[in-house]
C-alpha cells in the first residue's frame, strides 16, 4: 500500500510541474508602448537611451518582465495619427509619449493610462483639469511655461546689447507650435522685445527660415521644443552662428552642437523619471490621481567660444552661476 501511495504521489507531481511550469511562462506580461516624434532610435538619442534606463533602475527587463514597444513616425501627421491609433488597438498597459505624440495619443483613447513627457501645458492642452490631480488617463511631466519663457529672453537680452528683435522657429503642423509661440509672444512684449516667427516644416526649410531671420534683422532666435527643431539640432546652432544669431537653446542636448546660451531642466533625466510614473499605473495607481511633475531646477549652459564668435561677452556673474561653461 505504502508503495501504491507513493507511486500516485509521484504521478500526480509529473502532471503537476508541467503545468505549474506552463503557467509561470504563459503569466501576461505588462506592455508599454511608446509613440516617439522622430524616424529611428538614433534620432531619439538620448532619450530614448535614458526611457530603458529608467526602466532598467526599477527592475524591467524587456522580453522578461515587460515588452517595451517603439513607433517612430518620423515627424509626419498623417503616421503620427496612424500610428496612435495602431498603439490603442493593441489594448497595451500603458501608453508614452513626448509633447506632439501625446496629443495624437489623447484623440485616440480615452481609457487606455497614458504618461507625458515635455508637454507644455497640460491643462490647456486637455490632458489634464488639474497639475495635482489630472483626473482624466493622462499624466506625466511637463517642461515649459511663461517663467521659462520669460527668463530665457531675459537671458538673450543681457547678452546682446540693444536687442529688439528675436525670432522664433517654429513649425506649424505640430500641434504644440502656437502654444509654445503665445507663451513666448506675451513674454516678449512684457521685456519690449519685439517677437517674429519664422516657419520651418522640414529639415530642408531650415537654411530658408534662418535666411529669412537673416534678412529680416533679427539679433538672436530661439526655437519651438521638440519635434523639427530637436530633429535639426544639429544644425540650428550653425545656421544661427552663420548669421550672427544669438541663440538660446531649450536643452542640454540642442546647445552641445554650438548654441550661445541653454537654459532648460535637464530633459534627459525627465526621460528615466518617465518610467516611473508607467510603473505606478502598472502598480494600480490610476493616471488621474497622479500629480503631473513641473520642473524646479534647471540648468544655465554658456558658450564662451560661440560668444567670442558673436563678438559678445558673458558678464562674470553669468559665468559663475552657470551649470557649465564652454570655453
Amino acid at each position: 500500500m505504502e508503495r501504491r501511495h507513493f507511486l500516485q504521489l509521484f504521478g500526480s507531481a509529473l502532471v503537476a510541474a508541467p503545468a505549474a511550469a506552463w503557467s509561470q511562462t504563459s503569466a501576461k506580461i505588462p506592455t508599454v508602448a511608446y509613440l516617439w516624434h522622430a524616424g529611428n532610435p538614433g534620432e531619439e538619442s538620448p532619450y530614448y537611451e535614458a526611457l530603458i534606463e529608467g526602466f532598467a533602475k526599477l527592475g524591467y527587463v524587456d522580453g522578461r518582465n515587460i515588452r517595451l514597444i517603439h513607433r517612430f513616425p518620423d515627424e509626419r501627421p498623417e503616421r503620427f495619427k496612424a500610428m496612435a491609433e495602431e498603439l490603442v488597438a493593441m489594448k497595451v498597459d500603458v501608453l508614452m509619449s513626448g509633447a506632439i505624440a501625446s496629443g495624437y495619443l489623447r484623440d485616440a483613447t480615452k481609457t487606455i493610462p497614458i504618461v507625458f513627457m515635455f508637454v507644455p501645458d497640460p491643462i490647456s492642452m486637455g490632458f489634464a483639469k488639474t497639475l495635482a490631480k489630472p483626473g482624466g488617463n493622462a499624466t506625466g511631466l511637463s517642461n515649459f511655461g511663461r517663467e521659462i519663457a520669460g527668463k530665457r529672453l531675459e537671458l538673450l537680452k543681457e547678452l546682446v546689447p540693444g536687442l529688439e528683435r528675436v525670432g522664433f522657429l517654429a513649425n506649424p503642423t505640430q500641434a504644440t507650435s502656437h502654444l509654445y509661440t503665445g507663451v513666448m509672444m506675451d513674454a516678449a512684449k512684457e521685456l519690449g522685445l519685439t517677437l517674429v516667427t519664422f516657419n520651418a516644416r522640414s529639415m530642408e526649410e531650415m537654411e530658408p527660415a534662418f535666411d529669412a531671420m537673416s534678412k529680416a534683422g533679427m539679433q538672436a532666435m530661439l526655437a519651438a521644443q521638440g519635434g523639427t527643431a530637436f530633429q535639426a539640432r544639429h544644425i540650428i546652432p550653425k545656421l544661427a552662428l552663420e548669421r550672427k544669431l544669438a541663440m538660446c537653446a531649450y536643452s542640454r542636448e540642442t546647445f552641445a552642437p554650438g548654441a550661445l546660451i541653454s537654459y532648460a531642466p535637464d530633459q534627459v533625466e525627465m526621460c528615466r523619471r518617465s518610467a516611473v510614473y508607467a510603473d505606478k499605473i502598472l502598480k494600480g495607481t490610476p493616471p488621474g490621481d497622479i500629480p503631473i511633475e513641473q520642473p524646479t531646477a534647471f540648468q544655465l549652459l554658456v558658450n564662451l567660444k560661440t560668444a567670442r564668435t558673436l563678438g559678445l561677452t558673458v558678464p562674470i556673474h553669468l559665468q559663475r552661476v552657470a551649470d557649465e561653461v564652454v570655453e
